[in-house]
């Protein structure tokens, strides 16, 4: 079985970015919706079952930018990543600032 989380710094300010809304989409193209916490992370994808295959994280991270530091250059971030059968637990983690973002699999 597979779990997946994400978590999201910001790396101007030093802190998690909390409030941020993500969209989730299977490899079928079920869409599901999630946020980050006050810790910057999401785990709680509505109950999907995520089997092997591609999946795509949307990061609607303009809101959070704009309102934190003014200005945003990226209106989300994007990430693709493939989930193995019985891979167990995925993480994906995203650092951003208004004018860069990376991402990594975490643990």
């Amino acid at each position: 079985m597979n779990t997946l989380s994400s978590h999201v710094l910001d790396t101007t300010a030093g802190c998690p970015a909390a409030g941020i809304p993500i969209t989730l989409t299977t490899p079928d193209g079920q869409s599901y919706e999630g946020m980050t916490d006050d810790d910057g992370r999401c785990k709680d994808w509505g109950q999907p079952t995520l089997d092997a295959g591609i999946y795509h994280l949307r990061f609607h991270c303009h809101g959070y930018l704009s309102t934190r530091h003014g200005n945003s250059f990226y209106p989300y971030v994007d990430i693709a990543f493939e989930l193995a059968d019985n891979g167990g637990h995925y993480h994906v983690p995203l650092l951003i600032s208004p004018f860069g973002f990376s991402s990594y699999r975490g643990s």
